[in-house]
């Protein structure tokens, strides 16, 4: 039972550390770790601060003991002026007491003394180390940007982006149903074409009723320019004024029979008669 639950605290741990790998921006930890070096220097110099106060606390206790020393010091010689050894002995016994505390007061100044040049010392080096850090996260940080935007533009090259990919993705979706719809429209004009479905409408017209309309509109074409020539020689036989025998037409025209008949009704006059292989003038 303990090692199925190290195991699924392992596999646990595993995903969690994979989890927050993913999520973690490098840029993020590297302003995070600045603003904790930052702080950190603001407690150092803060120290430096209250110890130069304790420092100056002492100093000024100092000069108050020192003072009263010398104000005992006065007090004696007076007293032995007016012959009073008593008075005297008791002021310097008085300022001998304040001398052990202003030796106390001293220790605690160098001490404190000392400390503070050991945290102005630290800051010094402390506050060296966090501009050479805001340096190097500065120039990490545009590294890192630079990187990123050259993976983004490669991906974008090479398709494997997300972005990309969905735009891949929609355009071969489009173009599956473009041909999808071009082989359903191909079907369907395949299926009228055969007569196996109808046009309700009767605007579609298969293969074999189109070259029917297309043969008897050129039939009507060939019909009515074959009347509009009948239409024009006859105009031109009515007004020539000299009429020469036609020749004999094809038996499918019969425009070129009523020229025949019409010809031999008009005579020639005496002594124009036509030569033999010329063609009659007005004609």
């Amino acid at each position: 039972m303990a090692g199925l639950f190290e195991r699924l605290k392992l596999v646990f741990n595993a995903k969690a550390d994979k989890a927050l790998d993913k999520l973690e921006d490098p840029r993020e930890t590297l302003d995070y770790s600045y603003q904790r070096q930052l702080e950190l220097l603001q407690k150092v110099r803060r120290g430096v601060a209250d110890v130069a106060t304790s420092r100056k606390r002492v100093e000024l206790q100092a000069n108050q003991l020192d003072a009263e020393m010398k104000k005992l010091t006065l007090s004696a010689s007076r007293a032995l002026e007016v012959n009073r050894e008593d008075l005297a002995r008791e002021a310097l016994t008085r300022k001998s007491g304040l001398q052990g505390q202003l030796d106390d007061l001293m220790a605690q100044h160098a001490t404190l003394q000392g400390e503070e040049e050991k945290l102005v010392r630290a800051s010094t080096r402390l506050q060296a180390k966090v501009d050479a850090f805001r340096t190097r996260k500065e120039t990490i940080k545009a590294t890192y940007s630079a990187a990123e935007a050259q993976t983004r533009i490669n991906e974008a090259f090479t398709g494997i982006s997300e972005e990309m990919g969905d735009v891949g993705l929609a355009i071969q979706r489009a173009e599956d149903k473009t041909a999808q719809m071009q082989a359903r429209a191909g079907a369907i004009d395949e299926l009228l074409a055969s007569g196996a479905l109808e046009d309700p409408s009767g605007s579609f017209k298969d293969d074999i009723t189109r070259e029917l309309d297309s043969l008897a509109s050129s039939s009507q074409v060939e019909n009515e320019l074959a009347a509009l020539k009948a239409s024009m020689g006859q105009l031109t036989t009515g007004a020539a004024p000299q009429a020469t025998p036609q020749l004999p037409s094809a038996p499918a025209e019969p425009v070129d029979a009523e020229v025949d008949e019409v010809a031999p009704t008009a005579e020639a006059p005496e002594g124009h008669a036509p030569e033999q292989g010329k063609p009659a003038q007005g004609v």
